[in-house]
């Protein structure tokens, strides 16, 4: 139990239905859905839908998505890989010929067809009981009319403010500046594409006025996108195989690549076997964490591509033996001093995704994830029709031969992961760690401070955070000083962060005494909210 005393809260507590999303306005749209009778992914996609628009520097439907579903009773658990392709007439020797080392995050490269929109259509056609009609009319409103921004919105929009104004982005900014906090935004332009998908369908996106308006945009920044291009997209989204771990009497359940939900796995299964360490902010488990994470990213970096392109050796990187392997290789006294090859590639910072969970009174539980990849993404911005576009594809790399390589009609290697959890056949947890690159620690971590260390669903999400990158440790501020001298006695060097690690919601299913329990991250602006 919390300290009643000290600031935070505690989870939420609800019988029949919950949603837990990184914006307030978001939840209650998704909780107003459950208590009108939809299920959890009419929930999910009201709730992305909100997003999409009072979030705009995390999500839109110039993004992409991901998403798990769990249905009441199947035994299964379903994956949509809702990630855009690179256009056909991309060229990597054409971008490796004017000089560049990595795909430029703010130019028209960077720009795959989005998915969202297509991810949203269909998970309603395959789980929804509702029709987008009317599970946009709360995300059109909220564009139409306006919103309150929120404080860590805000704090985000500030950061931004001078991308926003260099790439001529003026629908994003107040009077030239960033909103603050309590200011009402709206994007009028948005709300009539959302209509239109409203009332037709993903068709309104992919082809028509909406399509050509986007094309125009990138093609103007030099961009190689055609409207055809926008057509084939309306089919991105597909279902494929998820895949998964057994960990500790649960099998923790991710998308399979182009997604890095793997390495979520591989830290797992390397922690897995090590034995007790100290205590959840200790040094050795600290320690522990972040050299798995080392472990996990260096392969990600090798390894993880668009399967329908390359083959990702899966099997093999779960398998008991190679985990365990890499498992020998973590020295509880000191850090690796060097990484075995490959090591890891210079991928562009982000931290911008959201994340959001619904699990309704029929049992149905979904793990949904929405992103347009860094903050405000690549700030291209399709004025006529309102859509920011995402810079996914600054993920590829230019290294010929390379499985993450750039060429047509490929899918990046992505970060955005959504988690569940099962037992017996049954959900137990859907679960996600926003932050970009962060988000397979994040992951990690949640589910190890539950299940290692005791905490609830919300500590778990509040405790603080580690994160490897480059060689480096970056701790947020609450990591103790007697835990950031252990791991500099180890041999990492320990640097702060400004900005926190990432954000997290998930939804506890305590199927014993019929109760949900949520959390929702403190990082962000977001609750849990239940009925």
């Amino acid at each position: 139990m919390r300290d009643f005393h000290a600031p935070g809260r505690g989870p939420v507590y609800a019988l029949h239905g919950m949603a837990a999303t990184s914006m307030p306005q978001a939840t209650l749209a998704a909780v107003e859905m459950l208590r009108s009778g939809g299920n959890a992914m009419d929930a999910a996609i009201t709730a992305a839908a909100v997003l999409a628009v009072v979030e705009p520097q995390s999500t839109g439907i110039g993004g992409d998505v991901f998403c798990l579903y769990a249905p009441a009773g199947s035994g299964r658990v379903y994956a949509l890989n809702g990630s855009g392709r690179a256009p056909a007439a991309v060229d990597l020797d054409a971008i490796r010929a004017r000089g560049e080392a990595f795909i430029d995050p703010e130019g028209p490269d960077s720009v795959t067809i989005p998915g969202a929109v297509s991810a949203w259509e269909t998970l309603c056609g395959r789980f929804g009981s509702r029709g987008l009609d009317e599970l946009l009319r709360p995300a059109i409103a909220f564009a139409e009319d306006g919103y309150a921004v929120q404080p860590r919105l805000a704090y985000d929009w500030r950061l931004n403010s001078a991308r926003l104004r260099n790439n001529g982005v003026g629908a994003f900014l107040a009077g030239g500046q960033a909103p603050r906090a309590g200011a009402r935004m709206s994007n009028p332009a948005l709300a009539q594409t959302l209509r239109a998908i409203a009332e037709h369908g993903a068709a309104a996106f992919y082809g028509g006025d909406v399509a050509a308006d986007i094309v125009r945009t990138l093609r103007a920044r030099g961009g190689v996108h055609t409207e055809a291009d926008f057509a084939a997209g309306l089919t991105t989204a597909q279902f494929v195989e998820p895949i998964r771990l057994a960990w500790k009497g649960f099998e923790v359940w991710e998308c399979p690549p182009n997604g890095s939900g793997l390495i979520a796995l591989m830290i797992l299964g390397i922690l897995d076997g090590l034995g007790k360490a100290d205590g959840a902010l200790g040094p050795l488990r600290l320690h522990r964490h972040v050299e798995a994470a080392r472990l996990g990213f260096r392969d990600r970096d090798a390894f993880l591509a668009d399967p329908a392109v390359v083959d990702v050796p899966v099997d093999r990187l779960l398998s008991s033996e190679y985990l365990g392997a890499l498992r020998r290789l973590i020295d509880d006294d000191r850090a690796l001093a060097e990484l075995p090859e490959p090591g890891e590639t210079r991928l562009p910072e982000h931290r911008d995704t959201v994340y959001l969970t619904v699990v309704d009174e029929f049992g149905n539980a979904c793990s949904f994830i929405n992103s347009i990849f860094e903050s405000f993404g690549s700030t291209i911005y399709a004025e006529r029709s309102g859509v920011l576009l995402h810079n996914r594809g600054a993920s590829f790399v230019l290294e010929r031969g390379h499985p993450n390589a750039i060429a047509p009609g490929k899918r990046p290697m992505h970060t955005i992961i959504p988690g569940m959890l099962t037992r017996d056949g049954h959900a137990v947890m859907p679960f996600g760690v926003m932050g970009g690159h962060f988000q397979p620690v994040g992951q990690s971590l949640l589910l190890t401070n539950m299940f290692d260390h005791g905490l609830d669903v919300q500590a778990a999400l509040d405790l603080p955070r580690v994160m490897p990158r480059f060689g480096d440790v970056y701790v947020e501020r609450g990591v103790p000083k007697e835990a950031r001298a252990g791991l500099t006695a180890r041999g990492h060097r320990v640097l702060e962060i400004d900005s926190p690690h990432g954000g997290g919601q998930a939804i506890w299913i305590d199927r014993q005494r019929g109760v949900l329990i949520g959390g929702s991250d403190p990082r962000k602006d977001g609750i849990a909210l239940g009925y």
